[in-house]
């Protein structure tokens, strides 16, 4: 009996040629379109490009999906997880900004939806296993799963899944691991995949689309305008129109410029006060304020068994599109570690550290709090 496969088909083209590949593999496919956004239902109005239309972004989705599964011969089924994702990712994803904090709900919506929900309704049905259009790389080492970056560095979304645990991979495939994009674009025209060759990638918040940022947070968050201060001279700036929508290392959109008596080098976040309502600014040349030299993980996931006890050398990325950096780390019990480093710029609390061993991923956690060189919590 083949094995059976539920896909994540979301309209686009990366899980349009899995489902291909998984097919053409002799796997038993069956293509499931996840819906987990009601603009409604959630007050999703302002910033949102698609109220107008005849019918939200996702439903537009939903019809290349629908034709896409007719043009592979496969079957394909709809399942909502609204309640779940507004729970268990947005929730999350608003608490984070409240704190001043910056959020990646890209990787949560992987660990409680993709790699969660989606994953157990899978097992409820029958499915052995679960597949999507990650570009990622299992390796099944000593009978335990690992992930591993995939073979287009450039496409590599394995940042995305540090949180997801071995059991969850063991049950996982990535069709595309060895595929780069170009070649993935190439096989949809060449299958005439007509609704999603051509398509461009999905971009915003994951599952919910484009959307005008300060507008779309400002439904939930409203904003509150407040003074920018240079951190080095204490001087008021400017105003800013709200400090939830500013990330640590920021710099366009601050059109702070033109002061008298001023360099006209660019400035940068280097933090918040959120109780004061005060974004802090700084030139780069001969200030310390966007340097950090250890962080605290809290969530902290190892995927595999063979998690280090005491100190340990590997490589982080503080962002996705990041480079690979030395760093030290200390777990200090199953949800925390320490990571140290040598003065690294805008490691910024909220977002995700995700760790490498080379091309293996190792897990990730949440950045909670920073430290400076004499590693004392750095309050902004």
């Amino acid at each position: 009996m083949r094995e059976r496969v539920l896909l994540g088909l979301s309209g686009g083209v990366d899980s349009a040629v899995s489902a291909y590949l998984l097919k053409k593999q002799g796997y038993d496919v069956t293509c499931c379109f996840m819906r987990n956004w009601d603009s409604i239902t959630n007050n999703d109005i302002l910033g949102n490009p698609t109220l107008d239309g005849d019918k939200c972004s996702q439903e537009f989705d939903y019809d290349d999906a629908v034709e896409t599964a007719f043009e592979l011969d496969l079957p394909i089924i709809r399942k909502d997880f609204i309640d779940e994702y507004w729970k268990e990712v947005f929730h999350q994803f608003l608490d984070t900004y409240k704190r001043g904090y910056t959020p990646d709900p890209d990787v949560f919506c992987n660990k409680y939806i993709k790699f969660g929900h989606f994953y157990e309704f899978a097992k409820s049905k029958g499915f052995d296993y679960i597949a999507m259009g990650h570009y990622a790389m299992r390796i099944d080492e000593n009978k335990e799963a690992h992930l591993y970056k995939a073979y287009d560095k450039n496409k590599d979304q394995s940042y995305f899944l540090g949180q997801i645990s071995a059991e969850q991979l063991s049950h996982c495939l990535f069709p595309l691991a060895n595929f780069t994009k170009p070649q993935v674009r190439e096989l949809a025209e060449k299958l005439d995949l007509s609704a999603v060759a051509k398509k461009k990638d999905s971009t915003g918040v994951c599952f919910i689309g484009e959307r005008n940022f300060k507008q779309f947070l400002n439904n939930y968050l409203p904003a509150q305008p407040g003074d920018i201060v240079d951190m080095v001279t204490k001087e008021v700036l400017k105003q800013h129109d709200g400090i939830l929508y500013y990330t640590v290392g920021q710099h366009r959109g601050l059109n702070i410029g033109g002061i008298k008596g001023r360099k006209m080098d660019p400035y940068f976040v280097v933090g918040k006060d959120v109780e004061k309502n005060i974004l802090y600014v700084a030139q780069e040349e001969g200030n310390t304020y966007r340097k950090s030299y250890r962080c605290l993980l809290t969530q902290f996931n190892w995927i595999g068994s063979d998690i280090p006890k005491g100190e340990y050398n590997c490589f982080c990325k503080f962002r996705y599109r990041g480079q690979d950096m030395r760093v030290k780390l200390t777990v200090l019990n199953e949800k925390e570690a320490y990571l140290d480093y040598d003065g690294y710029d805008y490691v910024a609390k909220g977002q995700i550290a995700c760790l490498y061993q080379g091309d293996r991923c190792l897990g990730s956690g949440v950045i909670e709090k920073t430290y400076d060189q004499n590693k004392e919590e750095i309050p902004y």
